[in-house]
């Protein structure tokens, strides 16, 4: 054991191996903690295998820009390891209507811009002349930022539980976990603490410790179809959905339902409905291009009442992460560095303490992209 542990957690039960959960583990076992992770599914199983992959920095709100723009550097860190490839995709947005939502285009670009972020507002001439696969006679504001990438989830999360082991983690899948306190336990593992990252199954897992948080898990739908040619990552924030590069061609989705889901029970393929509007969609904004849809799909992400992670000890050696409101991957690297310091002793992200809340809080389940 290292002996910088001193005065630190030197054993730490991890429940989830998603890419928060594997990068926590990942961290903390490389500054020398006894981790286990213990995970229902499989690597990935859950929502980070069925998440966009869209990478990027453009946040406005100071503590979102410094997270996203530690969680870039750490995936261009990784890149090229195992069969982790980062593919770089600037990523647009934009709207088609005069309003509250151009208005806050242009705030946002004012605000990301004070943060260092590489984003400029860009018209729809510019617009076309960089991207002419999109159509942008409509498009009234717009934005693009330009350290943006696209990955594959599921092989982040394949290397970061390799590099886990690695470090001497064990991870233990096909494993439903029980968590308990006095001391921080796992299916009976005394652990010094425990990190609760199980995505939307954290309320539950936590209940059954007796902690209450606020998270309600919502369903989200993808699709990918065939290639229309060379195209940004962009996001249609007047129709509310995006599309993004892919190695079979392109991945459309959002397909957002404002309604709290039961993640074991949701649906896990696309609806008929979703794949007909993303298809005329694309076909609308992307001329000449009738989309092929190889696989439509659903996963399910949390929200909570402020649009911002629970991040952190809830009481008594029981940590939280969770509540990315869509975002929780391309900030993963951040987010899961941050809760290992802590759990070590360090500050972590304060901003994300999840004790802001009683657990008893009303709240509306809002789309995470969208632009206010």
């Amino acid at each position: 054991m290292d002996d910088s542990l001193d005065g630190a957690a030197r054993s730490v039960g991890v429940v989830g191996a998603g890419a928060v959960g594997l990068t926590a583990a990942y961290d903390l076992a490389a500054a020398g903690a006894d981790v286990t992770v213990y995970e229902r599914d499989t690597v990935a199983g859950g929502a980070t295998g069925r998440a966009a992959g869209i990478l990027y920095d453009a946040f406005a709100e100071d503590v979102d820009a410094r997270v996203a723009d530690r969680a870039i550097e750490r995936f261009r860190a990784f890149d090229g390891r195992g069969e982790f490839e980062l593919r770089d995709a600037p990523y647009v947005w934009f709207v088609t209507e005069p309003g509250a939502k151009a208005d806050a285009i242009r705030k946002q670009v004012e605000g990301m811009t004070r943060n260092g972020r590489r984003v400029e507002r860009i018209d729809g001439d510019e617009l076309a002349a960089r991207f002419p696969a999109l159509r942008t006679d409509d498009v009234v504001e717009a934005a693009v930022a330009e350290d943006a990438a696209v990955v594959d989830t599921s092989a982040y999360a394949d290397l970061l539980a390799d590099l886990a082991r690695g470090e001497g983690a064990e991870i233990r899948t096909g494993v439903e976990a029980s968590v308990s306190t006095d001391p921080p336990r796992v299916n009976g593992d005394a652990h010094d603490a425990v990190l609760v990252a199980a995505g939307a199954h954290t309320e539950r897992v936590l209940a059954d410790a007796g902690f209450s948080v606020s998270l309600k898990p919502y369903r989200v739908q993808a699709l990918t179809a065939d290639s229309p040619g060379d195209v940004p990552t962009f996001y249609d924030a007047t129709e509310g959905y995006y599309a993004r590069p892919h190695p079979t061609g392109l991945l459309a989705g959002d397909g957002t339902e404002e309604v709290e889901a039961d993640p074991d029970a949701y649906d896990r393929d696309g609806d008929d409905w979703f794949v007909s509007d993303t298809t005329a969609r694309l076909a609308d904004r992307l001329p000449g291009y009738d989309p092929d849809v190889e696989r439509a799909w659903a996963g399910v992400c949390t929200a909570t009442p402020d649009r911002d992670p629970l991040l952190g000890e809830l009481d008594g050696g029981i940590y939280v992460a969770a509540g990315w409101q869509g975002h929780g991957f391309m900030r993963s690297p951040a987010t899961g560095e941050a809760i290992a310091e802590q759990i070590l002793g360090g500050e972590g992200i304060p901003a994300f303490d999840p004790t802001r809340f009683t657990g008893d809080e009303e709240f509306a389940i809002v789309e995470g992209m969208a632009v206010e």
